[in-house]
């Protein structure tokens, strides 16, 4: 149970209230009375008359006692002010009611506000980024508190969230964190709204790569990455074998303890055969179809790798149905190679293939002052990598590629001052359990963002990350992050309930007045209750989200979708450039659809 807020309520405020009603009428009258007395007296031109009393309360008394002269025009001018008072009112009251709050922000007077979001805030960002030495943007948006302060995520904060189905988490979170990144960007999605509506502004900073293995934006192949450039030892081919057991198995799909193991161990050595001979990885795939081949046995000792040929020559060599069992389970591994659309993204089309090979450590040492091959600036780079979840989902080799970016930028890091980026990667991995299915993500958040790799993780829900990372890893990422984004639309009641417990309580006082021979008596109890419970999260509006921030109590947030921020306009050009609608000549404009004009008989 977290701490309850001070922050009470009390249930009984109605003396208060009277008293504040008799305040304002005094306080109006005196006003009104003043000021039609002077105007009057101003106005009029007697001036010769006895001297108003300069204490407006003692004016106001000496009107309703008749010592003061009130005549008919000073009843006009009071009349006309209080018409003009009212009016006033009326329309403040039409306002405020036409932008009334949601019925979730009344529990933000017991959230985090003012000096204690601080370090969310644009100057706390900003001090950190000078901090750390980057320069541009203050950090990512977050969201706008209810009473205007704008929150960011610094440039050394990692993300988790978690937004259901339609509300916005696209066009409020990712979208906005893409144009708002000061250098190289790193995106996964199984939609292309991310891709059309950003590629526009960020080819202005630097060249875009679309991966597109499934044609979800309908992007062709004109560049190509080898996954076996990955492979540089025994530990990599394992790690890539890892991505793809791990991202080519359906959630509750059950394993075998044998032959799922010794599958990924055959794929690793069949990849790190076809990486030390320079194949392609559809070699790879050709070999798991022959299990009598031992060309793979032969390159790896041939190579100076005698324990992993060993290893793939004692599989070879098993009994016919326990060989038959192991080779089948790493043939489904693999079923995305299938693909012939998806593989010309992974193979080279010849000896000489024209299309330029996307290098992940060119990509991660992008910048303005870098020149490509050709002589020209490559500026900040930015990758998209797009797949669709469920069977033939091109998912291993989203989440291959993603994993190679970041190791990538792990290894820059090693060489670069004070052990981080000189300018942050942002990654934003949308869809994340769905396409980039990536198993050792919880391990690496605790000590990205330390390394200026900023990585903001999207989910639909809480029990998405449980079917890729488990229990216990998933509440290790989300542990790990130091911004936590609840955009509503779950309604798995054992998350909301612990979400609702991290946001805390509140005391509520019940003021109760008895009357008794002794006299009149007053008691006041206390009672803590939840500031937002299971059924408010679940309810939680578009346009709110909830954060929790180190350091910083929950808060709620109206959101800031890309339509209300500075690159509206940019967004809007590149969503109209890129719709596939656009590229159709039957989609003309309908006022360029004119039906032939035929003469009418008379």
């Amino acid at each position: 149970m977290s701490a309850p807020s001070r922050r009470r309520s009390d249930s009984s405020t109605v003396e208060v209230g009277l008293l504040w009603v008799v305040l304002g009428i005094t306080l109006g009258a005196t006003a009104v009375v003043t000021v039609s007395a002077h105007l009057v007296r101003r106005f009029t031109g007697d001036l010769q008359a006895a001297p108003l009393p300069a204490n407006p309360l003692e004016l106001l008394l000496g009107v309703i006692g008749g010592t003061v002269a009130w005549g008919p025009a000073s009843t006009a001018v009071a009349v006309a002010l209080v018409t003009l008072l009212a009016v006033v009112a009326f329309v403040v009251a039409l306002f405020r009611w036409r932008t009334r709050g949601l019925r979730v922000d009344k529990a933000a007077p017991h959230l985090g506000r003012g000096t204690e979001l601080a370090p969310l805030t644009r100057r706390g960002t900003a001090a950190t980024g000078q901090r750390l030495g980057v320069d541009g943007p203050a950090g990512l948006p977050i969201g706008r508190t209810l009473t205007g302060q704008t929150l960011y995520s610094s440039w050394e904060d990692m993300a988790v969230d978690i937004w259901g189905p339609r509300t916005g988490k696209t066009t409020s979170r990712a979208i906005p964190a893409v144009l708002d990144a000061p250098g190289a960007v790193l995106v996964t999605s199984n939609k292309r709204d991310i891709v059309d509506g950003t590629r526009g502004p960020r080819s202005r900073r630097g060249q875009v790569w679309v991966f597109d293995p499934q044609g979800v934006v309908d992007e062709p192949p004109t560049w190509w990455w080898n996954p076996l450039s990955y492979v540089t030892d025994e530990v990599k081919a394992t790690i890539l074998a890892d991505i793809f057991a791990t991202s080519s198995r359906d959630p509750q799909a059950r394993t075998d303890a044998y032959f799922d193991s010794a599958a990924t161990d055959l794929l690793a050595g069949l990849l790190l055969a076809a990486a030390r001979d320079d194949r392609t990885i559809t070699d790879v795939y050709q070999w798991l179809t022959d299990p009598t081949d031992d060309e793979p046995a032969s390159i790896l000792a041939d190579h100076d790798l005698p324990l992993s040929a060993s290893a793939v020559a004692g599989i070879i060599a098993a009994p016919e149905k326990q060989r038959g069992g192991v080779y089948g389970t790493a043939q489904q591994m693999t079923a995305c190679l299938i693909n012939r659309a998806a593989t010309r993204w992974v193979t080279p089309t010849g000896p000489h293939d024209p299309r330029p090979q996307f290098s992940p450590d060119d990509f991660i040492r992008s910048g303005p002052g870098v020149i490509a091959v050709d002589g020209g600036p490559v500026g900040h780079q930015t990758l998209y990598s797009v797949s669709r979840e469920g069977r033939g989902s091109a998912g291993p080799l989203v989440t291959a590629l993603t994993v190679a970016v970041t190791e990538a930028a792990e290894a820059h890091v090693k060489t670069s001052p004070g052990g981080r980026l000189p300018v942050p990667l942002v990654g934003v991995l949308d869809e994340a359990a769905n396409v980039c299915r990536w198993a050792g993500l919880p391990d690496q958040y605790s000590h990205y963002g330390s390394r200026g790799i900023v990585m903001m993780t999207i989910l639909q829900s809480w029990s998405q990350g449980v079917d890729v990372w488990g229990r216990e890893g998933m509440r290790k990422l989300w542990s790990a992050a130091n911004v936590k984004v609840y955009g509503g639309g779950v309604t798995e009641a054992e998350f909301l309930n612990e979400l609702s417990q991290l946001i805390g309580d509140f005391e509520v006082r019940s003021v109760s007045t008895s009357s008794g021979r002794g006299g009149r008596q007053t008691s006041r109890s206390y009672q803590r209750e939840r500031i937002l419970d299971v059924a408010d999260l679940a309810a939680l509006p578009r346009g709110r989200a909830i954060v929790l921030a180190s350091g910083a109590p929950a808060t709620i947030v109206q959101t800031l979708p890309w339509m209300t921020g500075p690159h509206a306009a940019e967004v809007r050009e590149s969503l109209a450039r890129h719709d596939p609608a656009a590229r159709l000549p039957h989609t003309a404009a309908p006022a360029q659809r004119r039906r032939p004009v035929t003469a009418r008989p008379r």
